[in-house]
């Protein structure tokens, strides 16, 4: 029965890495598509990698894209070259690769149309390009090419090279892969910040600039809210007070968490990094490592009571904000989804933002269970 393997792997030679990936796959049971992520060491060999692995292991399409740290089930890796890949039983009639959309998602939603009515395709694994500024409005407009559909998934991350994998290294818009409605995929988001103080209006700002909330200076209601302590010294806020923008009609009371990017103190204004407008709701947050870790089981036991079948296989798109700079070193995040999940096969990477139904998150985790 044709089952997923998961292999994570680190080499700075990237034959050596491949032979491990090659080592881990059941050639009897795979499929025709394999999730591929990249530490950013080895993102110059990306197209030599997918070649060999190609070739070697006969699985045609391989989706992903390169990471600063790569997870897979009870393990993370950092600075260190490698692959986390999870290897499927899907068929070709089971999917159709995105190829890296930017002014063509109109060409793509075209190309695809009678595959996509006849088999109820809605739910997408895509990766997103961190330099794209038009990516959120992207994100809302392949789900609704799609019908509504669902996104999942996660932006590269790298310092220099941040590539896409749709079948050859890329970049620019959004790439992935789209999955038959035959394709049980289950999916949950948890967050990695507690929320603080009381919700507010923006009532006056400028792009991403808020000069007034609630008709009062803006910084005068962000020092009421963090308290007392942290007014005093607004360095130290950097890194863990964050804006919050509630997501209007959300039943779960579900947030995007933005960070703080500049304070003028002289007159009382706040930068957040993310477009606004008046009217709109905002609240603060803080990183909360406490919170995370119970946000995160709540998640996976929610997602675990809500899947059909015993889950076979798992993506896993964390913020690089998490990991170790949240849970603590020794893959305490990952050792934490092992015990919940128990040992399924997973593969992911830490991203520069996470994708969640056609909204980009931070400090956010992204788990999808395939049944």
């Amino acid at each position: 029965m044709s089952s997923f393997n998961s292999i994570h792997v680190t080499s700075a030679s990237w034959r050596e890495a491949c032979e491990g990936v090659l080592a881990g796959i059941d050639h009897a049971a795979k499929g025709q598509l394999a999730f591929v992520y990249v530490a950013e060491e080895l993102a110059g060999d990306i197209d030599r990698m997918l070649d060999y692995l190609r070739g070697r292991s006969g699985i045609a399409h391989w989706v992903g894209c390169v990471g600063m740290g790569l997870c897979s089930s009870g393990r993370e890796t950092y600075a260190e070259p490698g692959l986390s890949v999870l290897t499927t039983p899907f068929i070709e009639e089971d999917f159709r690769l995105i190829p890296p959309l930017d002014d063509n998602l109109n060409d793509w939603l075209d190309a695809t149309r009678s595959w996509r009515e006849r088999s109820l395709a809605s739910v997408a694994v895509v990766h997103g390009d961190p330099s794209n500024t038009r990516l959120p409005a992207q994100l809302i407009e392949l789900s609704d090419g799609l019908q509504g559909g669902f996104l999942i998934g996660g932006i590269a991350s790298a310092e220099r090279m941040a590539v896409q994998i749709a079948d050859r290294a890329g970049g620019g818009g959004l790439s992935g892969v789209l999955f038959s409605g035959r394709v049980p995929v289950t999916t949950g988001l948890s967050q990695g910040c507690s929320l603080i103080g009381n919700r507010h209006q923006i009532t006056a700002c400028q792009r991403n600039v808020i000069q007034t909330i609630d008709d009062r200076p803006a910084l005068d209601v962000f020092k009421q809210d963090i308290g007392e302590v942290l007014a005093r010294d607004l360095r130290r806020v950097g890194g863990y007070i964050f804006a919050a923008l509630p997501i209007p009609g959300s039943d779960t009371g579900d947030y995007l968490v933005r960070n703080l990017i500049g304070i003028d103190p002289d007159q009382g204004l706040l930068a957040i990094g993310d477009l606004l407008q008046p009217g709109m709701e905002l609240q603060f947050a803080r990183r909360d490592a406490e919170t995370a870790r119970e946000d995160l089981v709540h998640m996976i036991e929610g997602l675990l009571s809500r899947l059909p079948g015993p889950a076979r296989g798992a993506l896993y798109h964390s913020c690089l904000g998490r990991g170790r700079n949240l849970f603590g070193e020794d893959a305490a995040e990952m050792q934490l989804v092992k015990r919940l999940l128990g040992d399924v096969p997973l593969a992911g990477f830490y991203a520069n933002g996470e994708i969640s139904h056609h909204r980009l998150y931070g400090y956010t985790g992204v788990l999808t269970l395939f049944s």
